[in-house]
């Protein structure tokens, strides 16, 4: 009987132990992460194909053998990139190859025969990293930026920072988490916001 009683106080004991890790460590990780694996481009030819071009991006466009129709261009206010000949086309939101198939459709109908168009960006938007980290802010896009590099761009974490994941705002994506040890690559205007730990 003695036996028995301290075999279930030892079982309840144990049982105690794993039950109080358990809830320690649901604390120390936070919510659950949701990896957007989707959403994870892993070269830059991936990011040129994934992004999406939005107001404020510089582009040069070569219209090949026709000097006057080339040149530096901006998506302006409106979403729009003006060109010579053809006017105005529709870019915000649009992926690159989109955008270049439009406006070779554009001067094909009715204004040059087979044109061929290559399109370039020359400036993208900027990214934001805040949250926990030393030097939030806004910072330059490079191409194969990836979450490590973000958070050094930012000074690193805090000491209160949840160094397993990050929440990523994309426009046109919504909200997503990414754990930080992924091969998730940023593309430019991305939010990036290091949460706090649970202690």
């Amino acid at each position: 009987m003695i036996w028995r009683q301290l075999s279930i106080r030892t079982i309840s004991g144990y049982c105690a132990i794993l039950c109080a890790g358990l809830f320690a460590a649901s604390c120390a990780s936070g919510p659950a992460i949701n990896t957007a694996s989707h959403l994870e481009p892993t070269s830059t030819g991936d990011v040129e194909r994934t992004y999406r071009l939005g107001i404020g991006d510089k582009l040069k466009i070569t219209v090949f053998g026709e000097e006057n129709l080339s040149g530096q261009f901006e998506v302006n206010a409106l979403g729009q990139v003006a060109l010579p000949l053809i006017g105005e086309i529709p870019a915000a939101n649009r992926p690159i190859s989109s955008f270049r198939d439009a406006v070779t459709r554009k001067l094909a109908d009715g204004y040059l025969q087979n044109p061929r168009v290559t399109i370039d960006v020359l400036n993208y938007r900027p990214i934001y990293v805040h949250g926990e980290v030393k030097s939030g802010g806004e910072f330059p896009f490079k191409s194969g930026l990836r979450l490590r590099d973000a958070i050094a761009l930012a000074g690193g974490y805090t000491y209160r920072a949840n160094q397993s994941y990050v929440v990523v705002y994309r426009e046109g994506a919504g909200e997503m988490n990414a754990q930080t040890t992924s091969p998730f690559t940023i593309l430019p205007g991305d939010n990036i916001k290091v949460p706090e730990r649970f202690f």
